[in-house]
């Protein structure tokens, strides 16, 4: 039976730079990302959800809570869907933490897959922990219909394990904007399908038919490193 997963990155929070490490860091939704949330809300609501899952921090239990309210929904906690942790370089932004961490960072760079900052995750142990959970929502949910609030890091590289994408570019060849709707189709553990994503039409400016080609967001290759 078929699973649809409606995957959500939070919406922007109150730290907005998008070139800032705050993986582990608990903030808040911004003004802007409840206008984004409250958008997809309503984009959602004709959809029979079953049930709405979200990583424990802030910014994403509200988005989950936002989205389920026209459901009459709870929200499940899911300690698999929480952000990578980056360990003693959150807060900082990419070039503080090249200035300060210069032998480490160039290590991570190279490969944030195998490798990880004093104190924090490789994307390996992050796609470690949440594929389990992932699977286990839909093996809970068979033929129904169900969301999974998370972030953006984790949810690339649920993408990558799930599809068989090379993970260790992740960070390069994916981005993934605030409160964006990505939809993964599945009959179980081996096959799945990415039917849409990184879709913002909800909130997208008038006219913009397509979203702007990224920026930086931690990755060298799309820009250069902000102060």
């Amino acid at each position: 039976m078929k699973t649809r997963v409606f995957l959500v990155r939070h919406g922007a929070t109150v730290l907005s730079a998008e070139d800032r490490f705050a993986g582990a860091t608990d903030v808040e939704l911004s003004e802007t990302g409840r206008s984004q949330v409250r958008a997809l809300s309503r984009r959602l609501a004709p959809q029979p959800i079953s049930a709405f899952y979200a990583s424990p921090l802030g910014r994403t239990m509200e988005t989950a809570n936002i989205l389920a309210g026209p459901h009459g929904k709870p929200v499940t906690p899911e300690s698999g869907l929480l952000e990578i942790n980056h360990g003693v370089w959150e807060g900082l932004t990419r070039l503080e933490a090249e200035t300060k961490f210069g032998d480490t960072y160039a290590r991570w760079e190279s490969d944030p897959f195998n490798f990880a900052p004093e104190g924090g995750e490789t994307g390996l142990a992050v796609a470690a922990r949440a594929m389990p959970a992932l699977l286990d929502i839909i093996a809970r949910h068979p033929g129904e219909m169900v969301c999974l609030v998370s972030h953006k890091a984790t949810i690339r590289l649920l993408l990558g394990a799930v599809l068989g994408f090379d993970p260790r570019r992740y960070r390069d060849h994916l981005d993934l904007n605030p409160a964006s709707l990505t939809v993964l189709d599945s009959t179980g553990a081996t096959n799945a399908r990415l039917t849409l994503y990184n879709d913002v039409a909800h909130y997208a400016p008038d006219g913009m038919a397509v979203p702007p080609v990224p920026g930086g967001r931690l990755s060298r290759v799309w820009g250069d490193a902000k102060k």
